[in-house]
Formats: C-alpha cells, structure tokens, sequence
C-alpha cells in the first residue's frame, strides 16, 4: 500500500517504509506497540487511510469506527487484558493529538494497586 501522505509517520508505517513489529494488520488497519507507552500495555489502532483527526470524521467513516473499536477489543484480549482497559482518541492538538493520522490507543495492563 502506497502512503497517502509521504510526510506522515503512520502512512510511512502503513507502507512498510518504516519498519515495525505489527500486533495484528489487514487491509483497514493496523495495531503495534506505542514508541512512548503509558501503561504497561499501550497499543495504537491505526486506520491505513490517512484521516487526519476523528474531528474529520463523517458518515462516511462509522464502518470504520466500529473496525477500529472491534480491533481494539481483539486486541485487549489477545494481550491479556481483556478484563479492563482504556480506548482513547486524542482529537486536534487542544484535545492532546500529536500525530496528524486518526489513532485509537488501548491502555491497560495496571495491576489492582496500580489504579
């Protein structure tokens, strides 16, 4: 797959430009560890399409909403955690977002103590 932005990380990523250990990928999506995790488990669930943001979201992308959900709870149960966990989309810089490419990260792996 050709990256739909040359300058975008995960569209580099997507096209195998960049190398990366991938958890689970098909054609829609892709899921591999975050470079920064903030818990012990810290995935990102990645569209292949490059969206810019979930603010850019419309009609035309609730499958994908709904891919990118199913993923990450396939996700949390083949990492072990499937019992509790964080789905967080970041939304435009104000609300967080750094990389300008829709991603859902999956948080989890915190024990009892932890919390």
């Amino acid at each position: 797959m050709k990256p739909d932005r040359s300058d975008c990380i995960f569209c580099r990523i997507a096209a195998h430009e960049v190398p990366k250990t991938f958890r689970y990928e098909d054609d829609v999506l892709m899921v591999f560890d975050d470079i920064r995790p903030s818990a012990p488990v810290h995935l990102l669930i990645v569209p292949k399409r490059h969206i810019p943001s979930v603010v850019d979201f419309g009609t035309a992308e609730r499958a994908l909403a709904g891919e990118l959900i199913l993923a990450a709870n396939l996700a949390a149960a083949d990492a072990g955690i499937k019992d509790g966990y964080k789905l967080v989309f970041n939304a435009g810089r104000k609300g967080g977002q750094i990389i300008d490419h829709v991603h859902l990260h999956l948080l989890g792996g915190w024990s009892q103590d932890q919390e």
